[in-house]
């Protein structure tokens, strides 16, 4: 007796709709699984990535990023030509006492960000600010960058 994989919806045509969304549900499924890292087989949790926004100008490009909850001494950026790495670690802890009862919550977890970036810099040159949870770089663009003119073709 041969084993068959018994497949309901591809004998209701009607439901050809519904094998669509397991298929969606299915992706989405290994899409989370790769997102959440592993320890020996647990969940561990998400993995805190900071928004980021960068802005080019005439002379240099501007990247902030959203990294809440940290010291400026928490966090570490190493720049290169080409691209800004930030890491960091977040140790956050929060308590609450009320009515004989205390809630207590705790939120660790390392991250790392490399930004490509559009323009070469000058990686010696970069300032950084770090104030009400938002890193502010400026990163000069080199000087073969800044005076950089492209010839257009006009088709």
């Amino acid at each position: 007796m041969a084993i068959m994989r018994w497949e309901p919806f591809r004998e209701i045509e009607r439901l050809e709709p519904f094998r669509e969304i397991d298929t969606l549900q299915r992706q989405m499924n290994r899409l989370f699984d790769r997102l959440m890292p592993t320890d020996g087989g647990e969940k561990m949790g998400f993995t805190f990535v900071p928004a980021a926004e960068v802005e080019e100008s005439e002379d240099a490009v501007h990247l902030r990023l959203e990294i809440p909850g940290l010291e400026a001494n928490d966090i570490h950026v190493e720049a290169s030509p080409e691209s800004i790495s930030i890491s960091g670690e977040r140790k956050s802890e929060t308590k609450t006492e009320e009515n004989g009862i205390t809630r207590s919550e705790f939120r660790y977890g390392k991250f790392q960000r490399v930004i490509p970036l559009p323009t070469l810099i000058q990686n010696d040159k970069v300032k950084a600010e770090y104030k009400n949870g938002i890193l502010r770089l400026t990163l000069p663009k080199a000087e073969s960058e800044r005076n950089k003119v492209v010839k257009v073709n006009i088709g």
